[in-house]
Order: C-alpha cells, then structure tokens, then sequence
C-alpha cells in the first residue's frame, strides 16, 4: 500500500541562520519543508507547490508579507498562513491576521511552539478537508444523469465514485424505473474507460436463440440469415464497458458460456472455430433478486459470484420522497421547452398528490405523467384538474379532505356572529388548541403512512414545523408527568 504524501510546508525566512535553524527543526516533524528567501519566490512556489502550510516572516526583502497573504487570499489557495514577526510587532500580527493569516509566532520563540503551531494547522488543514468532503457529497442534487439530493441516492452516488475507477464487475439491483442503465452509464464516466464505447444488451428483450450472437457475434452462415460475419456487443464493447441489463432473465444455458466470458476474456462467435480475448468491463443489472433467482435454480451460483462483485441497489422512488418534487420540476423543465408549452412549475394541490402516491413504476413512471400532462396541456401551472389516471383519483380524495389551497386564506372567525359562553358550562367541552393540532397532525402523519414530509404538504406548512411541535409536545408531556 502506498504511503500518503507528506503535507507540505513553505518557508519564507531571508535570514539564512534562522532559515537553517526552523529547517533543521522541521526535518524531525511530518512534514515536507521547501525554503524560499523572497516575497516574489514565495508567490510562485504558492502557485506551484500549494502547500499546506506556509511560515512567513513579515519583513521581506522584496514586498511586505502582507501581500504574500493577500495572494493567497484572493486566489483562494489551499494554505494556512503562520506569520513570524519580531517582539514589537505584535500590532502588525493582528493586522496580518485580520489579513488571513491561520496564526502568528513571536521571536523568540522556542521549538515547543512552533511544534504546537504545526500541529494544530495539519489538523485544521484535516477537518476543513473533511467538511469540504461532506458539504461536496452530501450536497449534490445532481450526479451523472441522475436528479435527487436524499441521503438514499447520496449513498448510492458514493459507491459510484468509488466502483467506477476500478475493472471489477458491478451488480446492479433495483425495481424496474428507478434507473440501473443510468447508473451503468454512471460508472462508466467516472472510470478511465469514458469516451470508450458503452454497450447495452437487454437480455430480457431479446430471443433466447438470438441471444449468443448479439453477445458474442456470429460467422457466415453459422444459421439461417446470417448472410455475413457479424461482431457481437462484446467485442464491440473492447476497451469500454458491456453493460447487461435483465441479466437474470438470460437463458441457463447460455450463462454458462457468459461464465467462461468473464472468467477468460476469449470471445467465439457462433459458427466460428477462431477466439479472440477482448478487454470488456462488465456490469449487470437485474429487476428481480438475484438470491431467489439462485435458489430458484434459475441464475447460476458460480455466475452470481463471479459477477456480483461490487453491489449497488437502487432504492424506489417512494424510499427518496424528498427527490420526488425536485425530479418532477425537472422534467416538467425539460419536457416544457422540447414541448414548446410554457409550464413553470405545480400547484400546492399536484405537489401533494406527487408526494402522497406510492409511484410503483418509479422514476420512469413519473416522467411518463409530466409528459403526459405537458402534452395534453398548456398554461404556467399544472393543476390537479390536468392529473392522467390514476393521480386524478387521489387528487379528488385529498381534495375532499383537506380542501383546495390555492385560493386566498381567510380569517375563519371572519363575519361570525359574537358568542357570549359561560365559564362553567364551557368547561370540559372546549379543549386547548394545542391539543387540537396535535390530533390534525398525527391523524395526517398517520394517513400517510408515517411520513411527515408528505403529511405537511398535505396540511400546508413544512415538515420542520411538525418536527418542532413533537418536539414541544414531547417537553409538555415530560413536564405534566414530573408535576
């Protein structure tokens, strides 16, 4: 295994004693150390190396050391500034710090702070890399072809990353819609084999007796319309990717001869005695599980494990309902402008109805019903009036329930005659609104079978405030049962 590289550290010091002396130091720390003499060196190591840490002294020989500081500034280098400065010139320190800079050392200092200062700039320099590292991956509403921001397509967008540089073979699992060619296509671009050819064979499209010659190719005459030499996707893929889509519906037969593809590399085509090694990473996909499939008898033990190295499952578009209005307003977008329509997005009643259902076609079902709406209709905003089947029976149950909110809000007491109520008749029959709204909400977050991003869409307010008021009701409860 390869050792991680050395973090690097420039020095900036015109004085070659103390140079020696800080270098002499730095040999025993865990860092790689560079020495420059001058501001206008420093800046162009600064551009080059992009170390971690740079030690400045302030009194240059060329420029001041607070424009070694300003450069790092405004171009955004990766590198934390420790500013060495003499005895009286603690006032410029704090200037240079309010300049950027990480720290400040006063001479003398002895080598016990200067090991403290190095130290905690590495580990400064480690936790910014690693909030850097999180806010890139679990900000991303975009990866490769798919649109989705849950933690769910987060944690598929990391195996992604980190399958897709290596040559092992990758299981894809998943219900049909939620985009195992999408995810193919993605592991294919983050591996060095992008810009080589990406072929696709659906092996449960295509005829089992035609099935061996669209992936290993066929000679002349090797049956009836084979008038010429053909090559098969696998050669065709050589130096890309194959990616095998349905693998689990492929005829027993022909997987045993799959196996010895990916065990060797040799291609034979059908009615040809010639083999050819080809260079093909493999990926396969599969609607079904491929476990039962085995216990079944119907997938081959020594394939599954020969191709199941790497597993990437898919989860359902009603398992990432937080991706469900985002994926919809962008095919809402892109349809629109291919359409010519000029839809700008939903009405607070449609996003319910796209939240409440349970889409089992998945994310090709729901492009399927924007196209359907932007086809069938036009206007600025989709309504539940323009829902295809069966959406438009929801939206009616919902309707009905909890009413249409894209007219005005009205006061509710508005208009209302004044009533007079005696305190003690009162009493026992009119409850705290608090309660109340407890009982709304928990029957909603019920209705939706537990989740409350699709029960506050449902009622009109945002699923933090449900949060918040459980949140209350769980203190107030904690409270009475402690009085």
């Amino acid at each position: 295994m390869t050792a991680a590289p050395l973090p690097k550290v420039l020095l900036v010091e015109d004085d070659s004693v103390l140079a020696g002396t800080y270098l002499d130091f730095l040999e025993n720390q865990p860092v790689e150390a560079e020495h420059v003499t001058t501001g206008r060196a420093a800046l162009e190591r600064l551009d080059a190396l992009r170390p971690g840490i740079m030690l400045l002294d302030l009194g240059l020989p060329d420029m001041h050391g607070r424009d070694v500081l300003r450069h790092i500034s405004e171009n955004e280098l990766p590198t934390l500034a420790v500013v060495i400065t003499g005895q009286g010139s603690i006032d410029t320190a704090v200037e240079a710090m309010r300049g950027g800079a990480y720290d400040f050392l006063v001479k003398p200092f002895n080598f016990s702070r200067l090991s403290v200062t190095i130290k905690n700039a590495l580990e400064q320099q480690r936790l910014t890399s690693l909030v850097k590292t999180y806010e890139r991956d679990f900000a991303r509403d975009h990866f490769h072809g798919f649109v989705g921001a849950s933690l769910p397509m987060q944690a598929v967008y990391r195996v992604i990353e980190s399958a897709g540089p290596s040559s092992a073979t990758v299981f894809i699992t998943g219900e049909s819609g939620t985009g195992k060619e999408i995810c193919a296509q993605a592991i294919h671009e983050t591996s060095a084999r992008r810009g080589k050819t990406f072929v696709v064979i659906n092996c449960g499209a295509i005829p089992s007796e035609l099935m061996e010659s669209e992936i290993f190719g066929h000679a002349k005459g090797a049956f009836t319309g084979a008038i010429a030499a053909r090559d098969g996707a696998a050669k065709r893929a050589h130096g890309g990717t194959l990616f095998l889509d349905e693998i689990c519906d492929m005829d027993p037969a022909l997987q045993a001869k799959l196996l010895r593809f990916v065990q060797t590399g040799i291609v034979q085509p059908v009615g040809s005695d010639r083999s050819e090694k080809v260079d093909v990473r493999i990926i396969c996909a599969t609607n079904k599980d491929p476990v039962e499939e085995v216990e079944a008898g119907t997938f081959r033990e020594d394939l599954y494990y020969r191709v199941h190295v790497i597993p990437i499952h898919l989860p359902p578009l009603r398992e990432r309902e937080a991706d469900i209005l985002p994926l919809a307003n962008h095919f809402l977008q892109i349809i629109s402008t291919r359409e010519g329509k000029g839809f700008k997005g939903f009405s607070p009643e449609v996003d319910s109805v796209l939240l409440a259902y349970g889409w089992p076609g998945n994310v090709r079902q729901l492009e399927n019903v924007v196209h359907n709406i932007v086809v069938l209709h036009d206007g600025e905003t989709v309504t539940p009036e323009q829902l295809p089947a069966p959406l438009d029976q929801l939206a009616g149950k919902i309707t009905a329930r909890f009413g249409r909110r894209d007219g005005p809000r009205t006061d509710a007491g508005a208009g209302l005659p004044a009533v007079s109520l005696d305190s003690g008749s009162a009493a026992g029959k009119v409850r705290p609104l608090w309660m109340v709204e407890r009982e709304a909400i928990e029957e909603a977050v019920a209705l939706c079978d537990g989740s409350i991003l699709k029960a506050a869409s449902l009622l009109g307010i945002d699923d933090s405030t449900i949060y918040r008021k459980r949140r209350r009701w769980g203190a107030r409860a904690k409270r009475s049962s402690s009085a």
